[in-house]
């Protein structure tokens, strides 16, 4: 399904125009374009994401595909395969469907029923079609994609960098907790791991805008993990292309929004 890609170089801005809440979805947007363009040979970028996606076309295509590549996984790996939620069935598709007509609704409706009964997505992680067709919740949409990308990626799917990022922490708290390592083997090769160095860089140029009397602290513990504030909360930090990102709970979200959220003094400013 594609080649691997390589990573562009990231420079130490995060500084884009538009306000950091918005930041981590352009941010998994992109992800997500640079993913499908690769994974089908497709025409889209962040800029085109929802264009592209609104007819439900490109997403009961990839819904068929994940059910092929499950199937195939269930006759290669059988004894893995019965331990995990497995697509069965594919989903119809209007692949000449119009943005904003019955038949891109039509669509998007069943790519949703799919998720719900193939995939087992919960409603929590879901969208509706007019969040895609009306543009009235994208965040929704995206949060969809990235936890169907999850789901897939454990029976051989290629995953977005930000799925496999989570892979490589997932494993790094395995080796810590000394855990076996899972039944599922990567299905993918090992991510060239950035330059966690220039990584320490761009994190301490972003937690120096502090103007608090006392810096917010943000200790370095090991190569893209620190202790942040007076908690003992320890986080994780990855580049993603021109992002800093940092694993929060069971999501993402850029350093830049975190800091806005959590330091004293740019909550208030």
């Amino acid at each position: 399904y594609g080649k691997m890609w390589g990573t562009p170089g990231a420079a130490v801005r995060s500084i884009r125009p538009y306000r950091s809440s918005e930041q981590y979805l352009y941010a998994m947007k992109e992800d997500l374009a640079e993913w499908l363009k690769e994974l089908y040979d497709l025409d889209i970028e962040v800029g085109t994401f929802v264009e592209v996606l609104e007819t439900g076309a490109v997403l009961c295509s990839h819904a068929n595909n994940i059910t092929h590549v499950a199937g195939e996984f269930a006759r290669s790996c059988p004894g893995v395969a019965c331990h995990l939620h497995l697509p069965t069935a594919g989903v119809a598709c209007n692949l000449a469907a119009q943005p904003g007509t019955f038949q891109a609704r039509d669509n998007i409706s069943n790519f949703i029923q799919w998720c719900r009964k193939e995939m087992d997505i919960k409603d929590v992680l879901m969208f509706e079609t007019e969040d895609l067709v009306l543009r009235k919740n994208e965040k929704n949409f995206v949060l969809c994609l990235l936890e169907l990308a999850r789901r897939a990626a454990r029976f051989g799917m290629r995953a977005p960098t930000l799925v496999q990022m989570e892979e490589e922490i997932e494993e790094e708290l395995r080796q810590e907790l000394d855990l076996p390592p899972t039944d599922t083997p990567l299905p993918w090769p090992p991510r060239k791991l950035r330059d966690l160095h220039n990584l320490d860089q761009m994190v301490q140029h972003l937690v120096s805008r502090c103007t608090c009397p006392v810096q917010f602290p943000m200790i370095k513990i090991s190569e893209g993990k620190y202790r942040v504030g007076d908690s003992d909360t320890l986080i994780f930090v990855r580049i993603l292309r021109e992002h800093i990102m940092v694993r929060v709970g069971g999501g993402w979200d850029t350093l830049e929004h975190y800091l806005d959220k959590h330091d004293p003094c740019r909550c208030t400013s």
